[in-house]
């Protein structure tokens, strides 16, 4: 069983070493991001004729051959999002970004739990972490600075764009996907959010080693 204990603010334990608590979420954002663009490429490759414009991507969570990678990969990801989002709310200690945190990982653990197929809770639950993803992105900005801060507004200020389209398009008004089409429009505001995850975990593991270096 894995261990954790966390030490004021700034530094947790887990299984006897010691990490600062930027590191730890760091790294829970970072394999979340790589982690989950990788489940759903290779989810979308085992399906023969699995059309990206057309298909929703909760769709691979429905198809006998990728329904459990899918589904797992979801679950994992909110998971992560949620313990990532705690242990860097231990260094910024901003209440309301920790909540949209754990909003969005609320909102993808349930998208998993409940597939496509499972009934209306599916939609709500995506919406949620539609929603929630991009806002934490975009509430990021407000506790970094520069590149980072100017990443995490493109990502968050463009997933909430494509969710607004997405809103639209599935209320009648079809044209609003665009050349792309609802998969295409869902990816728009998976993918960058995705991508600014793996960075920003990035980012995080590497101010952390700075401050690790600088401290010596």
């Amino acid at each position: 069983m894995t261990q954790v204990t966390v030490h004021g603010g700034e530094r947790a334990t887990i299984l006897g070493q010691e990490y600062d608590s930027r590191t730890i979420a760091g790294a829970c954002f970072a394999a979340l991001g790589a982690g989950f663009l990788t489940a759903i490429m290779l989810a979308a490759a085992m399906v023969s004729g699995y059309d990206f414009g057309a298909a929703a991507i909760s769709d691979l969570g429905v198809f006998p051959e990728t329904a459990l990678l899918f589904n797992v990969s979801v679950v994992v990801a909110g998971l992560l999002n949620a313990a990532g989002g705690y242990f860097f709310y231990r260094s910024h200690g901003r209440r309301w970004l920790l909540a949209l945190f754990a909003l969005a990982g609320l909102g993808a653990v349930g998208t998993g739990l409940f597939p496509l197929d499972s009934g209306g809770l599916h939609g709500l639950f995506a919406l949620v972490a539609f929603l929630f993803l991009n806002l934490e992105a975009l509430g990021s900005a407000a506790v970094v600075a520069g590149v980072a801060r100017a990443a995490s507004v493109l990502a968050g200020a463009l997933g909430l764009v494509f969710v607004v389209l997405m809103a639209i398009g599935d209320g009648g008004t079809a044209a609003a996907f665009g050349p792309i089409g609802h998969g295409g429009t869902e990816r728009m505001i998976v993918y960058p959010v995705m991508l600014w995850l793996v960075a920003f975990g990035g980012y995080l593991l590497g101010e952390s080693d700075h401050a690790t270096v600088s401290a010596r």
